[in-house]
């Protein structure tokens, strides 16, 4: 297929570079292909960095999903068997993920770049179906006035984990792994049902006592 013919010479390109093409004339002709081409998949370089990052997540998704635990997972499970099989595809690729990384992530944490915008769309929309579960199994605390922000609380996330993998330099990115771990547990235990839903139920049923 021509698009993936287009995609894979970028790839190859940049490992063995560490750049991106020159020109997407270039690229085009070193494919035999009219420049043109090109343009009816992609408008630029970084438009198949997009594509290749939102490959990676889905694929990490369709993966976890294909185990046959994944149906007794609660929402933290399911997230960090994601986070994992994602882990697994970034190894894979470990040369092109960190070049893209280290290319793209800005220095100021919490900024988004570009390259992840639909990887982050993706991304937010599993994490709804997650936290939608988790309510409905009383894993995740119903907070009407706050719950509509957790996707983006959990993109801040995953964009910890990425950066975090980005400057790993342990065997087998074996601090990532222990990463991922405690950065999953602590936001459960911030949008699971805590001490302060206890308080505020207490404060309700005093105030309809009165």
């Amino acid at each position: 297929m021509e698009k993936e013919r287009i995609k894979q010479a970028y790839l190859d390109h940049v490992l063995r570079k560490g750049a991106a093409p020159a020109s997407v004339y270039k690229l085009t002709q070193k494919l035999g292909l009219p420049e043109a081409d090109f343009y009816r998949y992609y408008a630029t370089f970084d438009a198949i960095d997009r594509d290749i990052w939102a490959d990676f997540g889905r694929d990490a998704r369709a993966r976890a999903a294909q185990e046959p635990v994944w149906a007794t997972y609660g929402a933290r499970e399911k997230l960090l068997a994601f986070y994992f099989t994602l882990l697994e595809i970034l190894k894979q690729h470990r040369s092109y993920a960190l070049w893209s990384l280290r290319t793209y992530l800005p220095a100021v944490p919490g900024l988004t770049p570009r390259v992840l915008d639909d990887f982050r769309q993706d991304f937010e929309q599993f994490v709804e179906e997650l936290l939608r579960e988790g309510r409905h199994t009383e894993e995740v605390a119903s907070r009407p006035l706050v719950q509509g922000q957790y996707p983006r609380f959990f993109w801040a996330q995953a964009l910890f984990v990425l950066g975090f993998f980005a400057k790993d330099d342990s065997l087998n990115f074996e601090r990532t792994d222990a990463a991922v771990e405690k950065a999953v547990t602590l936001s459960f235990d911030l949008v699971g049902r805590n001490s302060l839903d206890s308080a505020l139920d207490f404060a309700r049923f005093l105030i309809r006592r009165r």
